[in-house]
């Protein structure tokens, strides 16, 4: 079996140690090294390429949810954190687990176990999430004031990127994502979502009509929101329409 490359994200020296304890009985799994924020953090999984993080929460520079987003490489993460209300927001990230400090060895070692079933693959990380049998995510969790929901992807008409965010239209209220229009774009079905613009994706299924105003190219969705097709993207646009 390969060794697994790990590197443990936390601010607090006492929770590393701990991590590291537990792992001495796991010869197949190699440390890293460690980082104590969150901007240290970003630069190491990127340099490092670990095949598993130990990720907290609440740290100085970034959050862990900051990290997530910061990140070229991504690695399997198993969060460990004294906080449960993250706990829906974490899986929503793709978390294997949740670890809620202060937690046994024995509950660290079940954290591991799913590892081992799971492999480390972009695409059995994704697994986690979706729905049996499906290569795409069939909800997503969304912001919705202080609350977190589950939205239907096939309810979802469009997607909007927001600085590091992304905003998601439904047919009747828009939500915020806290992943990049990047890395959701990656996680919907191409055949169903296309991206039309920078800063757009768009369900086919919601699209009314097309039309050409001068040089440039629109799309009207049912809801009658009219969005612009980017010249780069128009491509995508001829592959469903012609």
């Amino acid at each position: 079996m390969a060794v697994k490359k790990i590197l443990i994200i936390d601010d607090e020296e006492a929770s590393r140690l701990i991590i590291r304890q537990y792992l001495e009985d796991h010869h197949d799994m190699e440390v890293l090294g460690e980082c104590s924020n969150g901007i240290e953090a970003v630069s190491s999984i990127d340099r490092m390429e670990p095949d598993l993080v130990f990720l907290d929460i609440q740290m100085p520079g970034f959050s862990g949810f900051q990290v997530l987003r910061n990140i070229v490489h991504v690695p399997q993460i198993i969060f460990s954190t004294a906080f449960d209300r993250y706990a829906l927001k974490a899986f929503d990230s793709n978390a294997i687990d949740y670890l809620l400090k202060p937690y046994t060895k024995e509950r660290f070692n079940q954290a591991l176990s799913k590892l081992l079933v799971t492999g480390n693959s972009p695409e059995s990380i994704q697994s986690l999430t979706q729905g049996a049998g499906s290569s795409y995510y069939e909800r997503i969790l969304l912001e919705n004031g202080s609350k977190m929901i589950s939205v239907r992807i096939s309810d979802i008409h469009y997607l909007e990127a927001d600085k590091d965010y992304t905003r998601v239209f439904t047919g009747e209220r828009n939500y915020l994502s806290n992943f990049g229009i990047g890395m959701l774009e990656q996680k919907l079905n191409p055949a169903v979502f296309i991206r039309i613009h920078r800063c757009h994706i768009v369900n086919i299924n919601c699209i009314h009509e097309v039309y050409r105003e001068n040089s440039d190219t629109y799309l009207v969705l049912k809801n009658e929101v009219s969005l612009k097709v980017s010249k780069g993207y128009a491509e995508n646009i001829k592959k469903i329409m012609y």
